[in-house]
């Protein structure tokens, strides 16, 4: 199809409207002035009607409602119609402009680029072979023309449309451009006015106090580059400074000098260029005061460690040391307390070697040639030539303790001085928060409390505090708001005297430069190196204790300490425990591990303690013949002394004499160095009163084996168990009965409270004795019983009378007597020949029921009867027995 006739339609020069007309606003044309003047004449006037009485008065505001509500709807509806109007007009637009290829649409589209033109322009139409063109060579060209003129036109088009949508905003603006105008005019004319004014003042007013200004800043500045010169000539003096102090070993002063020529190059002499490697110079001048200070601490602390404990004062060069640890807190080197407690741990070491090396010394018997090692030149030691080296170690030690605390006293002194300075330095701070606190510091003679700064002396005699206090000065007078604050303080005194060095002088410097109590460790870090040397006073308690261990264990090695005596064991647990109260009363430290070493040891001498009178005991009992045995006159003192002692033994009844074998007295005296031992080493008291119980339970046992069991027979040979070994075994629990309770109480007394739990074992021990006891009772009553089964099992009621078997039964009841009543107690005597007794009656009784002699008064119930009154009146012959109830009625049946 042509391009020509589908768009013929409308073209350019269609258009009837021309560039002026479409500028001017139909809506400002002229119009008629009235409708009914234009059709009636101008005789036509409106006449008042009159208002009717029927209906109401009706005003613009009863249409209000309406008029809103439909006013509304209008909005909606012109709103809605302009939106539909403008899609149809997008719609209607997009699809004209989409007729027209995006080639030209492009931002970067021109004609100069060959493959554009190439695409816009084909060749083909133009180019024909031959050279020559073609009737339908002409006719594609002008087609061509005519698709590219359509182009065109749909743009003029849709670019009218647009213009014909935006001629209200655009008759707007150029309707507001002239009353811009005026507006631009008057406005000009104000500035003019403004600046002829401005001009005049300036000439008049301005000029001449402003030159003035000028001038007295001119001065101001040659006053300020003057100041900074002396300043400079000042700072310039530093490092010669530095190397006279630290010749002396001032290193607080040269480090307060460092750090002062620090501060004035980076606020007051910033930027200068022939101090542009000053500052770097300071800080490895800096570095290397750090590594002096250190080395000189260590060295400190190993020549003061390592001095005579006994002929030098505790601390060595107080000044020095408290120098020394101030210029260590400043430059917040707070690890030096290492370096002291490795120098400490060094000279524990050296303390224990010295003091062995001084006791071998005195003792030919040990070649140290050959013998080498410390420890077993202290084992070939005998116990008094160990223990005079331990007690000498211990008061070593103690020296040391001493010595370590005073240095300590002067190092926590230093670090709370610190603290001190720097809580006094935050009050002040809180109380000048605002600005305007900072002013012109007074003049330098003039000097407040507290307010002390060093003024450093160069070698030309400047004083770099001279030089601050001038400068700043010289600001007041110029710029009074220029702050001033106190310099740093902190003085040390050199120990040479010298004539040249830091002076303390009252100045000021900027209150930029920052102060000396600023470069020290907060308060939260004084407070933890505070802490650090009470912990470090806590080392070195525990280092000594450590020490005296490895002392312990080397003569504990090859079990020497187990094979001591007890007295001997005793003095070295007093001489241990003197030196823990010592050590604790002076570093208020308990420290544990010589006392657990020395509790190492006491079970392990407990252990042989026990086992050796266990072994006596067992070896004694193997040969006890269960005979009487004298009591000793020692043993006797040894009882009374127990009497004057903790445990108390009651008076005795004279009656009551106590007739124990050789073996009970022994084990008596057993207990009495089982409580003397916890007398004189409390700490062990559970472990020997558990060893107690022991040894008791196997007396208890062992006895009871060869008495009652018969072991004797084979063990020591007896021919037979007799009543009096029985009695003297029975009488021997009831000694160890009776000291029992006076044992616990004292046991009691050495034990605390949560610990008497453990008493629960002499209850039992006492039970079980109690046991024993009553059946070594049973077995005489049993003895006498099996004799009376016999020998009345033959009785026969005929004469003569007395009848040879109550004579028999007679005479072995005199020498059960005989046997027992030497042995036994009277009560215990009653008591048991009581039971014997009763063992008789039913005995008889059995065999007159057997025989059938009945209590009839016939003649052999008159033979019985003179055979019992014999044997009442034998029985009530023997001593302890004169009034015992010995009632026979029991041996004749009741008749039915």
């Amino acid at each position: 199809p042509s391009v020509v006739s589908e768009h013929g339609r409308w073209t350019v020069y269609s258009s009837k409207v021309n560039l002026p007309a479409a500028l001017n606003d139909p809506r400002l044309a002229k119009r008629e002035s009235d409708f009914f003047t234009k059709s009636w004449g101008l005789d036509f006037a409106d006449t008042e009607v009159m208002p009717s009485f029927y209906l109401p008065n009706i005003s613009r505001e009863d249409f209000g409602p309406y008029l809103v509500f439909f006013s509304m709807c209008q909005w909606i509806f012109i709103s809605l119609t302009r939106s539909l109007s403008h899609a149809l007009f997008l719609e209607k637009s997009r699809a004209e402009l989409e007729q027209v290829p995006k080639i030209f649409m492009r931002p970067e589209f021109a004609l100069e680029d060959s493959a554009t033109f190439n695409a816009v322009l084909p060749w083909s139409h133009f180019n024909s072979a031959g050279g020559c063109k073609s009737s339908r060579d002409m006719a594609s060209s002008r087609l061509l023309q005519e698709k590219l003129s359509h182009y065109l036109d749909v743009v003029e088009v849709s670019i009218a449309r647009q213009i014909s949508l935006r001629s209200e905003a655009f008759f707007h603006a150029m309707s507001s451009q002239h009353e811009l105008q005026d507006r631009l005019r008057s406005t000009q004319g104000a500035v003019a006015v403004l600046r002829g004014r401005t001009a005049t003042m300036e000439r008049v007013m301005c000029r001449g106090p402003l030159s003035l200004l000028r001038t007295a800043l001119e001065r101001g500045n040659c006053a300020r580059l003057y100041d900074k010169l002396k300043l400079m000539a000042a700072v310039h003096q530093t490092q010669p400074t530095v190397q006279l102090l630290l010749a002396t070993s001032e290193f607080v002063g040269a480090l307060e000098l460092i750090a002062t020529t620090k501060e004035v190059l980076q606020q007051e002499l910033q930027g200068i260029h022939s101090f542009r490697h000053l500052g770097s110079q300071l800080c490895e001048l800096e570095k290397l005061i750090d590594k002096m200070m250190v080395e000189d601490f260590s060295m400190y602390t190993r020549s003061d460690l390592n001095r005579s404990l006994r002929e030098e004062p505790h601390v060595l060069e107080k000044e020095r040391l408290e120098s020394l640890v101030f210029g260590l807190l400043r430059q917040r080197k707070l690890d030096f307390l290492d370096i002291y407690n490795e120098e400490m741990i060094q000279a524990a070491k050296g303390i224990v070697t010295q003091c062995v090396v001084d006791s071998v010394v005195n003792i030919p018997d040990i070649d140290t040639d050959v013998v080498t090692k410390l420890a077993d030149q202290m084992r070939l030691m005998t116990f008094l030539q160990w223990f005079d080296l331990l007690q000498s170690v211990f008061s070593s030690f103690l020296l040391f303790l001493q010595r370590v605390k005073a240095t300590l006293s002067v190092i926590r002194n230093v670090v709370l001085e610190a603290l001190d300075s720097n809580q006094k330095s935050r009050l002040l701070a809180e109380q000048t928060t605002a600005p305007a606190a900072c002013h012109a510091s007074p003049p330098p003679h003039q000097s407040h409390p507290g307010e002390a700064e060093l003024a450093y002396l160069t070698h030309e005699g400047l004083f770099i505090s001279d030089a601050l206090s001038d400068a700043q000065r010289a600001h007041g007078a110029v710029g009074p708001d220029r702050a001033s604050s106190d310099s740093a303080s902190g003085t040390t005194e050199s120990s040479s005297g010298r004539d040249q060095g830091f002076l303390a002088a009252g100045g000021a410097v900027s209150c930029n430069v920052m102060s000396g109590e600023d470069m020290m460790p907060s308060e939260l870090e004084l407070g933890r190196v505070a802490n650090n040397i009470q912990e470090l006073l806590y080392a070195a308690s525990d280092l000594s204790h450590d020490r005296c261990v490895k002392v312990l264990m080397a003569r504990a090695k090859d079990g020497s300490l187990e094979r001591l005596s007890p007295g001997e064991f005793v003095g070295l647990s007093q001489a241990v425990e003197a030196f823990a109260r010592s050590t604790e009363d002076l570093c208020c430290r308990r420290s544990v591990s010589l006392r657990g070493a020395l509790q190492s040891q006491a079970n392990r001498f407990v252990h042989r303690f026990h086992e050796e009178r266990k072994t006596k005991l067992s070896l004694l009992l193997d040969n006890e013949r269960w005979k009487q045995a004298e009591v000793p006159v020692e043993f006797q003192h040894l009882v009374d002394s127990i009497a004057d002692g903790r445990i108390a033994l009651p008076e005795r009844n004279p009656a009551d004499v106590l007739f124990p074998d050789r073996t009970v007295l022994l084990l008596i005296r057993i207990f009495l160095e089982y409580c003397q031992c916890i007398n004189d080493i409390p700490s062990i008291t559970t472990d020997l009163l558990s060893r107690l119980a022991d040894l008791l339970k196997h007396f208890n046992s062992r006895s009871c084996q060869l008495v009652l069991g018969a072991g004797a027979l084979q063990v020591v040979g007896l021919k037979t168990i007799t009543t009096k070994n029985l009695a003297l075994a029975s009488r021997c629990l009831q000694l160890v009965v009776h000291y029992i309770p006076l044992i616990r109480t004292h046991f009691e007394t050495k034990l605390q409270p949560k610990q008497y739990s453990v008493l629960r074992h002499f209850d039992h021990i006492t039970k079980d004795y109690n046991d024993h006891i009553a059946e070594i009772s049973a077995k005489l009553v049993a003895i006498m019983d099996s004799l009376f089964e016999k020998v009345l099992s033959k009785y026969e009621v005929k004469a003569p009378m007395p009848s040879a078997c109550f004579r028999h039964v007679c005479k072995q009841v005199s020498k059960m007597h005989e046997a027992i009543s030497e042995l036994l107690p009277e009560q215990q005597t009653q008591t048991l020949f009581w039971r014997i007794n009763g063992s008789f009656k039913m005995h008889l009784k059995r065999q007159l029921a057997r025989l059938g002699v009945v209590n009839d008064g016939g003649p052999q119930h008159g033979l019985v009867m003179v055979d019992v009154a014999f044997y009442t009146e034998n029985l009530l012959s023997l001593r302890t027995l004169e009034n015992m109830d010995l009632s026979m009625v029991e041996i004749w049946e009741h008749k039915r």
